[in-house]
């Protein structure tokens, strides 16, 4: 059981290096190589996956916005949108909307 512990402890203490360096990549001002970003996004899901039931998850996501929206895309077939506020799902969602009514308009003003 302990080699088990340490095992979880190794891999939440890794997502959140992982976490920190895909919100660096996310926020970064200077361009990023997509290898270097597909390779901190592998590495970081594979922690995921060790990490599904650990009580410092939730905690680890709350902190990275980046890594919680990774989380949620892998899990999305699952569990939808589970860690993005209802508000702000609904939100996109009617704006996204409005953004298809308007282009339809503009197809038939075309067309007309």
């Amino acid at each position: 059981m302990s080699a088990i512990h340490t095992s979880t402890g190794a891999s939440l203490a890794l997502a959140h290096l992982l976490s920190q360096l895909l919100e660096r990549l996310d926020r970064s001002s200077v361009p990023v190589g997509a290898e270097q970003y597909r390779s901190v996004v592998r590495h970081l899901s594979e922690e995921f996956v060790n990490l599904q039931s650990h009580d410092g998850l939730s905690a680890l996501l709350d902190a990275y916005p980046a890594a919680a929206q990774l989380y949620e895309n892998l899990n999305y077939q699952h569990a939808g949108l589970c860690r993005s506020p209802l508000e702000l799902s609904l939100d996109a969602e009617l704006q996204a909307r409005k953004v298809i009514e308007q282009a339809r308009q503009a197809r038939r003003s075309d067309a007309a």
